[in-house]
This record gives structure tokens, sequence and C-alpha cells, in this order.
């Protein structure tokens, strides 16, 4: 029997300072059939290393006005 993903998200648009630990606690609650849909005002570069250290595959595009979102799951 197949597993349904589900999505789960994350803005962090509105977030008063770096938003990089909410970002972090939200990959580690994580279950194996979930994905995580971060929308960010920029592009997280600097998560996209943290991201595959930790074994998570992400796809990125930027979106009218500037807004980023990225999709982001367990490989």
């Amino acid at each position: 029997m197949a597993t349904e993903t589900t999505e789960r998200t994350l803005d962090v648009r509105e977030i008063d300072g770096p938003p990089f630990d909410l970002i972090v606690a939200a990959l580690e609650d994580l279950r194996a059939e979930q994905r995580l849909r971060l929308i960010a005002p920029f592009e997280p570069e600097p998560l996209y290393d943290v991201l595959d250290d930790r074994g998570f595959v992400h796809e990125s595009e930027e979106r009218d006005g500037g807004v980023w979102h990225v999709r982001i799951e367990q490989t």
C-alpha cells in the first residue's frame, strides 16, 4: 500500500529576525511521508548546504514579487 505524501507549510515572511531556528525545528518534526514548503522573502541559499548535510532534497522557485517557495523532503 502506497503512503501518501503530505505537505506542511512554513511561511517565514513575517518572522521578526532570522528564521533559521524555526526552519530547522520544522525539519526535525517532519515525518518520512511529509514534505515541507518553505515560503521566504529571499532565496535561502545558506539553508541548502544544511539540507544536503541532513539528507534532504529541495526544489526552489522564485515567484511573483520575489517570494521564494522551497519544497523540501527527505531522501
